[in-house]
């Protein structure tokens, strides 16, 4: 290991300083609260050196240096302020407001505050004719008139999120900003992550949304952007109104869970911008950056609605009707909890307390989940209480509960720049979790091995050295193949095998019969690039495993995991950094949502329902005698509620009625409940099936914690008030708990924090104090002192002796083959720019004018051999119903093979998708079922 470096002592501007290893003497000026210029340099870019505002005088040398790249040397003297620097940064000023005249099309722009820092109020030198405007995007306006050429963009777009569409063309004063394909943006490959907006200086790449009106000093623009004339002759100002405030929370969407700032004025978000948080660093993607407008959407439910009475419930809707209100009538909250909750009461008691159930939400806090199946546990009287991560990772956390005794992720996502060998499976880390992608493109471009397997194509294939396209439904084949191969190749690491794991001759006997040889037909991966792509995983130094909902919603999701932990064991690549297991979580707090207790067979920290020890504590904790006997998970209470034993539902920001499989089976079990209740933002799917709809809070009108896919625990802070009538969700939960005779009075999310410190071992060291301060604290945590454990089972497992158990599999078929009826396969997801049943994204102005259809994704060979032309209409059906959409050729998808976003109501997915369970994870296998496609 290497000896720490001694830090580099030198003079700065009269002060003996310290650099610390790797700063520049920008960054050593700024740690000590020097000013100096600069506008190509970002903190998080590469350092460049190119706009040259930061040049200072070093004593002894006759040229200035740019600050941003110059290392300090021991004894050196430099002087930021000097005449001679002064006099040059000013000189740079100038001209890059020639430039950009007025500072670039933002009143805040980085220019304009340098400007005014050194006292520059005009400018002797005349601009350059530049650009008009290119409004061509949807989400960003790209003004050129307003670029200093700082190269920022480009260095955002190409090192940072490693998108590749941003560069430099021609040269001298034509030098200019392009994208790839084509002039305009609008025309580009851009994915609208907003990096570029970001790091700009000076608005010349900035929010659509914001784009000002730029006018002459002392009038008031009219529309358009000033004519040519007066931009190179006077300098102008720009309208912009500054935001009455700025605060720090978290993004509503994935689980990667950046860290963001929302900029607010009266109320509404005027835009975000990435935060340096722990998980994105500054980073967003499109939903993050420009999907927030969502919680102003007209749709906005803004007062309690109560069914009218001989209002029809019908099942077999497409989408919610246009006046789908007036089957409500509107309700007081005192009407509204009475009929809710007060009825779900009166059914506990006349039929069972396991004739309710409850589905919570993983968009919603940790105190909210924790408090909603509290609720069903103490109020409803049984565990009929799910959420979507039945949909999501039950396979997985069945595997590695099973297997590893936890769980939860081993290391976080951004851990792979520590890696050498990365395996990405059944995931699409670029489309489902953008930010996370960006780490691994990163990663690749440092050194590491990127390995690839997915049914499709996905972006990631394109940084991959190792890409296999297998079959769908073959993970098993593929992963064991593996196993054959390192452990026939002698790549076994005996020593971690024999000390920390046990089992291991079930594995041995299981793959013995699975060799690569054997198992490429079935998989569709040459035998050569299997045991390639397994020898490089058991050699590398560090090697780690992702994988998302391609490898989990299967009849086989569990075993395709326990494939998975059984690579990592087997090669003792787990408990280092840059090693291990990480299942990507596909909602914000889909981890917390679960680690509280929001699934029906665990209570909080998946302490078993069943375990007499674990039920006494928590009766003492809650006062209330609780069922021993596991609940009933999502599809199987869709199921009971089809039988009519499950009679009343209480449904909290999810949307079953879009989200499970075979939508007519789940939509009529909804419309047959005697009672359902819903509490939502919007007239979802499932909404439109209810008898009392409580209009509650987005993400944004709330204070809470959420858990994101690393165990990073984080503080969303409240930016808006909820419109209308509508009440926080915690409100709304305590509310309906009183309904059901519970004596409750919390006063807010602090209050349920600290209750659930008390009931979780996992979250006991983190206190709301230090999430205040800190914003985030990964657990496990010891206290205020420790800073949390990203990495864990570096020792020993959460088992009782500490080993992880090896569960032997063999590959077994879908539930639903191809056949000459049905032959093609479905495969469903989502798209950059919708998230989950697109209740939130397609209430989102940018997200929805970049992808405002449904379309199915087919090979180009196959739209020939149906002689339709992209963009033209076809029919996908199964044996469970039919919709009708657009077609997008793709080469990216499988021959004899389809794929559909499932965030359309118009066109749902979920109405073609197969309700067969995995046996252990009970999730429905949503990745695959056949289908017949039609013109």
């Amino acid at each position: 290991m290497n000896a720490p470096q001694a830090p580099i002592t030198f003079e700065l501007d009269g002060m003996a300083v310290a650099a610390r290893p790797g700063e520049s003497v920008l960054a050593v000026a700024q740690r000590h609260g020097i000013d100096v210029p600069h506008l190509c340099h970002q903190d998080g870019l590469r350092p460049d050196g190119n706009c040259r505002a930061c040049v200072v005088e070093v004593d002894g040398e006759r040229v200035l240096a740019p600050s941003c790249c110059r290392a300090p040397a021991p004894g050196m003297t430099v002087r930021t302020d000097s005449a001679r620097a002064r006099a040059s940064q000013r000189l740079v000023i100038e001209l890059l407001l020639a430039e950009a005249p007025g500072g670039g099309h933002r009143g805040d722009s980085e220019l304009t505050h340098w400007a005014h820092a050194l006292g520059i109020d005009k400018t002797r030198f005349r601009a350059f004719e530049r650009p008009a405007a290119d409004l061509s995007h949807p989400a960003m306006a790209v003004q050129l008139d307003a670029c200093i050429r700082c190269g920022r963009c480009v260095r955002a777009c190409r090192e940072e999120q490693v998108n590749d569409v941003i560069g430099y063309a021609w040269r001298g004063d034509d030098a200019k900003i392009v994208f790839d394909q084509a002039d305009p943006m609008g025309a580009s490959t851009c994915v609208a992550c907003g990096e570029c907006v970001q790091a700009c200086p000076t608005g010349a790449l900035m929010p659509k949304a914001l784009a000002p009106r730029a006018v002459a000093p002392g009038t008031v623009a009219p529309g358009a952007l000033a004519p040519a004339e007066a931009r190179r002759t006077i300098p102008l100002v720009v309208e912009v109104t500054a935001p009455n405030e700025a605060i720090d929370s978290l993004c509503p969407f994935c689980g990667v869970g950046c860290q963001v700032t929302y900029h607010v004025r009266d109320n509404r978000i005027e835009w975000v911008d990435g935060s340096d948080g722990p998980a994105n660093h500054g980073r967003l993607c499109v939903k993050g950056r420009f999907g927030f407008d969502y919680v102003s959407s007209a749709d906005r439910l803004t007062v309690p609605l109560v069914r009218r009475e001989g209002a029809p419930k019908d099942p077999s809707f497409d989408r919610v009707p246009a006046d789908w209100r007036r089957h409500f009538r509107e309700a007081s909250w005192e009407e509204a909890l009475e009929i809710a909750g007060g009825g779900l009461a009166r059914l506990r008691d006349g039929h069972g307390a396991r004739a309710l159930a409850g589905f919570g939400s993983a968009k919603g806090s940790n105190e909210e989940a924790y408090l909603f199946q509290k609720l069903v546990r103490t109020g409803f009287g049984s565990n009929n209480v799910d959420h979507c991560t039945r949909l999501c990772h039950a396979s997985s956390v069945a595997a590695l509960l099973e297997g590893i005794g936890s769980g939860a992720v081993s290391n976080p996502v951004s851990d792979v720049r520590y890696a050498d060998f990365i395996f990405v499976i059944g995931a699409n880390p670029t489309v489902n979790h953008p930010v996370a992608a960006t780490w691994i493109k990163n990663a690749v471009r440092r050194g590491a091995v990127l390995a690839v397997a997915d049914p499709r194509r996905n972006a990631l294939f394109r940084h991959a050295r190792h890409r296999l396209q297998f079959r769908a439904d073959a993970d098993v084949a593929l992963l064991n193949a593996m196993l054959h191969a390192i452990i026939e190749e002698g790549l076994v690491d005996q020593e971690f095998v024999r000390e920390r794991t046990r089992n291991f001759e079930a594995i041995r006997e299981a793959v013995a019969g699975c060799s690569p040889e054997a198992m490429a037909s079935a998989c569709g991966i040459d035998a050569a690039t299997i045991r390639e792509v397994a020898r490089a995983y058991a050699r590398s130094r560090a090697s780690m495993i992702l994988w998302g909902m391609g490898v989990s919603q299967h009849v086989h999701g569990t075993d395709n995991a326990r494939c998975l932990i059984a690579l990592a064991m087997l090669t003792g690549q787990i408990g280092r950094p840059g090693t291990g297991l990480h299942p990507l979580r596909g909602q914000n707090n889909v981890q917390g949502a679960s680690d509280a207790g929001l699934i029906p067979m665990m209570f909080p920290d998946y302490r078993r329902v069943g375990d007499e020890a674990v039920a006494a504590a928590f009766e003492r904790a809650w006062g209330v005698a609780l069922d021993r006997q596991p609940g009933l998970t999502v599809v199987e209470i869709m199921d009971a509620a089809a039988r009519r034993e499950i009679r009343g539902m209480y449904v909290m920001g999810e949307n079953p009625a879009m989200s499970d499989p075979d939508l007519a089976h789940a939509r009529a079990a909804l419309a047959s409940l005697d009672l359902l209740v819903v509490q939502d933002i919007f007239p979802t799917e499932t909404a439109w099936l209810a008898d009392v709809i409580l209009p509650a809070s987005a993400f944004a009108e709330k204070t809470g914690t959420f858990t994101n896919t690393d165990r990073l625990v984080q503080l969303g802070r409240q930016a808006l008030a909820p419109p209308g009538d509508a009440r926080q969700d915690l409100w709304i939960i305590v509310q309906m708990a009183r309904q059901l005779g519970l004596d409750w009075r919390y006063e807010g999310p602090r209050e349920v924090f600290e209750e659930m410190r008390g009931a979780m071992e996992s979250m006991r060291g983190i206190s709301w104090e230090r999430l205040e301060r800190d914003g985030a604290v990964t657990y496990p945590c010891q206290g205020d002192d420790d800073p949390g454990q990203p990495v864990v089972f570096i020792d020993a497992f959460p088992t009782p002796d500490g080993r992880a158990t090896l569960v032997p599999t063999a590959p077994i078929p879908a539930d639903e083959m191809p056949d000459d009826e049905y032959p093609f396969v479905l495969i469903t997801g989502r798209q950059l720019e919708h998230w989950h049943t697109g209740s939130m994204t397609r209430r989102a102005r940018v997200l929805d004018e970049i992808e405002p259809v449904p379309t199915v994704s087919m090979h180009p060979e196959e739209l020939a051999r149906l002689a339709v032309s992209p963009g033209e209409p076809i029919r996908v059906a199964s044996r469970r119903g039919e919709i009708e959409l657009a077609v997008r050729a793709d080469a990216s998808v499988p021959l004899r093979t389809v794929f559909i976003p499932f965030a359309y109501a118009e066109a749902a997915a979920n109405k073609l998708t197969n309700p067969a369970l995995d046996p252990f994870g009970k999730i429905p296998e949503l990745k695959y079922c056949a289908v017949r496609v039609t013109v």
